[in-house]
């Protein structure tokens, strides 16, 4: 099974710049989209249906044009779960999943702390989120979760290792994601790539992509049990519909 999660940045600009002639080029089994900005009402579905994908789930935000998630499937899953149920994360439409007979996947948008009211919110969420998938592996415990996690952990996942004051690299979102992969995931790109300069976010400042001056902050978590079934992780930064770019991973 091929994953690719993308954060698109808007579901319909994407489009716009040739979304779809990637995605049917790219042909992953399963792709989670973050950032729709979009509700599937304002959207021609026939496009995603004619290049593969028949089964296609989008849980969007009370708010129009902000934030939201989708997942895309060639083949239908046994079970769709919108959201987490809990209340204060899932009015902003972050969190969907999928499950098929021998994984479940989802696609996350973990809020960025872009100010302290935004900052205090991705943390209590991060705390929340923490807590649902402690309970949702012990019924589910080959699970993937695709997204953008808007955190770098380590050094090597960020161009300048010394922006120590801004959100996506503060300790506490360090410390947070470490535990969370310590918790009994695999962060499945770092797993098999050990060299640096790898990114899948790049500001659309100061030239940061041609530069490569980027982070990475998207990732395919893939829980312990399905460790050896990891086969490939990759990043896909030539594809450009967006400020972030597609990342994937292949569990056989």
């Amino acid at each position: 099974m091929k994953i690719i999660s993308y954060n698109v940045n808007g579901i319909r600009a994407a489009l716009k710049k040739g979304f779809i002639d990637w995605l049917k080029a790219a042909d992953p089994d399963v792709v989670c989209i973050q950032e729709t900005k979009a509700h599937k009402e304002q959207l021609d579905l026939n496009v995603f249906e004619d290049v593969g994908y028949k089964y296609h789930y989008w849980f969007s935000a009370q708010k129009k044009g902000y934030s939201s998630v989708a997942v895309l499937c060639k083949s239908e899953p046994n079970h769709v779960e919108y959201g987490t149920g809990i209340e204060t994360m899932d009015f902003e439409g972050r969190n969907l999943r999928v499950d098929f007979d021998n994984v479940s996947i989802m696609s996350l948008y973990l809020p960025s702390g872009t100010n302290d009211a935004r900052l205090n919110f991705k943390l209590n969420y991060m705390a929340e989120f923490q807590e649902y998938v402690n309970e949702l592996k012990k019924e589910i415990p080959n699970l993937i979760i695709c997204g953008d996690y808007n955190i770098c952990h380590e050094a090597i996942d960020i161009h300048n290792p010394k922006m120590k004051g801004v959100s996506g690299f503060l300790p506490i979102e360090r410390e947070w994601i470490g535990n969370f992969i310590n918790s009994g995931f695999i962060d499945s790109f770092r797993h098999l790539n050990k060299e640096p300069d790898h990114y899948s976010w790049w500001s659309y400042r100061a030239n940061a992509r041609n530069n490569n001056k980027g982070w990475r902050i998207d990732y395919c978590m893939v829980s312990e049990p399905l460790k050896n079934q990891i086969k490939r992780a990759f990043i896909l930064p030539d594809a450009k519909h967006s400020d972030h770019c597609p990342i994937g991973v292949e569990i056989d």
